[in-house]
C-alpha cells in the first residue's frame, strides 16, 4: 500500500475516534442541561462515544492489519461453495432434476 494513502487512512482514524466522542459528549451535556441531570448523561455519552469510536476502529483496522484474509481464495471443494453462477447453461451445479 503506498505510504501517503496509509497515512490519509490513519488520519481518517484519528478523526472519526475524535468525532465520535466529541458527539457522544456534546449530546450528554445537551441532555444534561435539558434535563438537568447534570453528570449522568455527559458520563454516559463520553462512554457511548468512546466504545463506539473504537469498535468502529476495529472494524475498520481489520483490512489494514490482515489483507491477506479477505483476499484469500475460497479454499473449500467445489461441492461446499455456494452457487454463484447465474448462467442457465452452466451444468455444473446439482438442479433437482428439472431439465
Amino acid at each position: 500500500m503506498d505510504r501517503r494513502l496509509l497515512a490519509l487512512r490513519l488520519t481518517g482514524l484519528g478523526w472519526y475516534v475524535a468525532a465520535c466522542i466529541v458527539i457522544g459528549v456534546v449530546g450528554g451535556v445537551a441532555l444534561d442541561k435539558w434535563l438537568g441531570l447534570e453528570p449522568l448523561f455527559t458520563l454516559l455519552g463520553t462512554v457511548l462515544g468512546t466504545v463506539a469510536a473504537f469498535y468502529g476502529l476495529f472494524k475498520m483496522i481489520q483490512p489494514l492489519v490482515r489483507p491477506e484474509q479477505s483476499r484469500k481464495a475460497d479454499c473449500r471443494p467445489k461441492e461446499m461453495r455456494p452457487n454463484q453462477s447465474i448462467d442457465p447453461d452452466d451444468k455444473t451445479h446439482d438442479d433437482g432434476g428439472n431439465p
